[in-house]
C-alpha cells in the first residue's frame, strides 16, 4: 500500500506544509502569470501547482520503486499513475487545478467500466489482478467482488466529482486523504464476510485494494 497511497500522502504534506510565501516565489521565477491574480488567488494556484508537481515526481518514483522492488508494476498502478503524470501536467502547464481534481473521476470510472466489461463477457478480470490476494475464493465470489467494486467505483467518482465541484481546493486535497482512503479500506473490510462465505482462505491473507 505504501506504493500506491506514498504520493498521495506527499500530496497532502506539500499542500498544507509547504509555505504558500515559498511557493509563491517557486512558481513567479518560473512564469509571470502570478501577477495577473489577486495574493489569494496568487497563493492558491501557486499551492495548486508546487503539490501538484510533487505529486507526478513521486508518483512517478512509486513507480520505479515497485519495478525495482516487486519485478513489475500493477496494471492498477499503471492507470493511476498514467493519469497522475497527464492530468497533473495539464494542471501545472494550465495554472488549471480543475484537470487534476477530475483525475480520480476518471480513474474510478474506467475501474469501474472494465469491471463491467468483465461481468458481461464473462471474463474473471478482477480475479486476474488480485487473485493471490483472495485464495481459495470461488467463481461466484469473484463476480460478486467485482460488482461490488464496480459499483464502489461509480460511486467514488460520483462522489469525487461532486466534492472538487462545490468545495474549495483544501478541503478537495483532505477528502482524498481523510475521505477516499478510509471510505475504499472500509468498503474493503466489508466485503469480507461474503468473501469468506465464498471461499476465502484467510491463512494467508494479502492486501487486496485497488489503489486511487
Amino acid at each position: 500500500m505504501g506504493v500506491e497511497y506514498g504520493p498521495l500522502l506527499v500530496f497532502f504534506a506539500v499542500n498544507f506544509l509547504f509555505p504558500a510565501s515559498l511557493a509563491m516565489q517557486i512558481v513567479a521565477s518560473g512564469t509571470g502569470f502570478l501577477s495577473d491574480l489577486d495574493r489569494a488567488g496568487a497563493l492558491v494556484i501557486a499551492k495548486v501547482i508546487v503539490a501538484t508537481t510533487a505529486f507526478v515526481i513521486a508518483t512517478v518514483i512509486a513507480m520505479v520503486v515497485s519495478k525495482s522492488r516487486l519485478g513489475t508494476i500493477s496494471p492498477m498502478l499503471w492507470i493511476s499513475g498514467g493519469f497522475v503524470v497527464v492530468f497533473g501536467g495539464l494542471t501545472v502547464w494550465f495554472h488549471d487545478p480543475k484537470f487534476i481534481q477530475m483525475k480520480p473521476s476518471f480513474v474510478y470510472g474506467m475501474f469501474a467500466a472494465v469491471l463491467a466489461f468483465g461481468l458481461i463477457t464473462g471474463r474473471p478480470l478482477l480475479q486476474g489482478l488480485l487473485g493471490t490476494a483472495y485464495p481459495g475464493l470461488d467463481a461466484d465470489g469473484w463476480r460478486k467482488l467485482t460488482r461490488n467494486w464496480a459499483l464502489f467505483f461509480v460511486g467514488m467518482a460520483a462522489l469525487n466529482e461532486a466534492v472538487w465541484r462545490n468545495t474549495n481546493w483544501d478541503f478537495w486535497v483532505g477528502f482524498k486523504l481523510w475521505g477516499a482512503i478510509p471510505l475504499t479500506l472500509l468498503f474493503a473490510f466489508a466485503n469480507i464476510p461474503m468473501l469468506l462465505r465464498h471461499g476465502l482462505n484467510t491463512e494467508d491473507p494479502q492486501a487486496g485494494i485497488p489503489p486511487e
